[in-house]
């Protein structure tokens, strides 16, 4: 960890590699979180990892994280954290969420969604909208999810009760978020980096977990 605090404060490049089991996910946000937090400059955290499971389980590790904090300060501090993941496993939409292919939801939410779909619907045209997105537009930008840690359950339970889209209120969200943990496509894949990752700070801190197979997702994202 001393060799990843002086990767920090350089603002360089680290290669870590610790044996499965040993706390490797808690170490590291553990002590970015708390480098974030002293440098206030420093506010932002892209956190990378391979499969929806192992997003999650990075979520959980940093709300009980937050939640150690909190006690041990005596306060709960100005912090959000989110989970990116796809259209599929974030859509409420009561029909298109029962779509099996990932490809379909994504062209029904965008059907549904499109700004020029609104633009339609203000001029009296009879079209189908989703209700979820369109309550985004009702709250401020900054504020569609409070502070705090959402893993991706939490965040469609949120969406559920105050009936808001998750996949759009984490996209709308990113900038806000000091912590946004999501696949490594994200950020790697220039398609998906260009509508997803455009506006987030060139000065974030970025870790790569599981790192195994980088470089096969870097060839893959490059080869088309």
């Amino acid at each position: 960890m001393c060799d990843l605090k002086r990767t920090l404060d350089k603002g360089g490049h680290c290669v870590l590699e610790m044996p499965s089991g040993t706390g490797k996910t808690v170490s590291l946000l553990s002590l970015i979180v708390a480098y974030q937090q002293y440098y206030p400059e420093h506010r932002k955290l892209i956190y990378c990892s391979r499969t929806m499971s192992e997003i999650e389980k990075a979520l959980a590790e940093l709300k009980a994280l937050m939640k150690y904090r909190a006690d041990q300060l005596g306060k709960v501090e100005e912090f959000r954290g989110l989970g990116l993941t796809s259209r599929k496993n974030l859509c409420l939409h009561p029909s298109v969420k029962r779509e099996k292919s990932g490809a379909v939801v994504d062209a029904r939410c965008r059907s549904l969604t499109a700004g020029f779909v609104k633009e339609k619907k203000e001029r009296g045209e009879d079209v189908d909208v989703c209700i979820y997105h369109d309550n985004l537009d009702l709250l401020e930008p900054h504020a569609l999810v409070p502070p705090g840690v959402f893993t991706l359950d939490g965040l469609l339970k949120y969406g559920e009760q105050h009936k808001q889209c998750p996949y759009f209120s984490a996209r709308r969200m990113m900038g806000h978020c000091n912590v946004i943990i999501y696949s490594y496509h994200y950020l790697l894949d220039p398609k998906i980096a260009e509508r997803v990752s455009k506006e987030l700070s060139k000065d974030c801190i970025v870790v790569f977990d599981e790192a195994h197979n980088i470089d096969n997702v870097c060839i893959e994202s490059l080869e088309y």
